[in-house]
């Protein structure tokens, strides 16, 4: 028997998935209750790797729930998958077809499973993702103001011409 591998599209509010190789195909809400349901239809049915592609974080509540449950699952790299289409000659791209494309890629390259970070790490993560952002926006703004005294400068020079001015004018005049 072929190992059944799972492709699911992550979008707003709603996941597409696609088995291989029996071509089964489904649609559930991306909510508590959809993601419920689809652990329940996957568990069911015992796929040996369920691959997502990332989503710009939609995908992570998904991924966390299946690995949560216990299903295999690994977060894949959506450039990866757009190539492997184009290589098919997939140009069409709808939610379902991408679902399939998602299944085929991981069935084909048999992507590594990772663990999942528990939800300590995830914070960690975003705490040090967001100390990164203000360091650098402060080095950034440390340079505007590193501009602004030039600027502060300049304006003061041209305060001083225009006083020089104003008072060799009323002198000579």
């Amino acid at each position: 028997m072929d190992a059944m591998v799972v492709g699911i599209d992550v979008s707003k509010d709603r996941l597409d998935v696609a088995v291989r190789p029996t071509g089964e195909s489904f649609v559930f809400k991306r909510t508590a209750a959809g993601i419920e349901d689809l652990i329940a239809r996957l568990k069911a049915r015992s796929p040996t790797l369920v691959a997502i592609e990332a989503t710009g974080g939609f995908e992570a509540v998904v991924a966390a729930g299946l690995a949560g449950a216990g299903l295999p699952v690994v977060v894949v790299n959506p450039a990866q998958v757009r190539a492997f289409a184009r290589a098919l000659g997939k140009r069409a791209k709808t939610d379902p077809i991408d679902a399939v494309v998602i299944a085929h890629f991981a069935e084909a390259t048999k992507p590594q499973l990772r663990q999942i970070p528990d939800e300590m790490t995830r914070l960690l993560a975003e705490l040090v993702a967001r100390r990164r952002q203000i360091v650098d926006m402060i080095a950034a703004d440390g340079q505007r103001a590193g501009r602004m005294s030039d600027i502060a400068s300049l304006a003061a020079s041209a305060g001083c011409a225009k006083r020089w001015r104003r008072n060799s004018t009323s002198s000579t005049g």
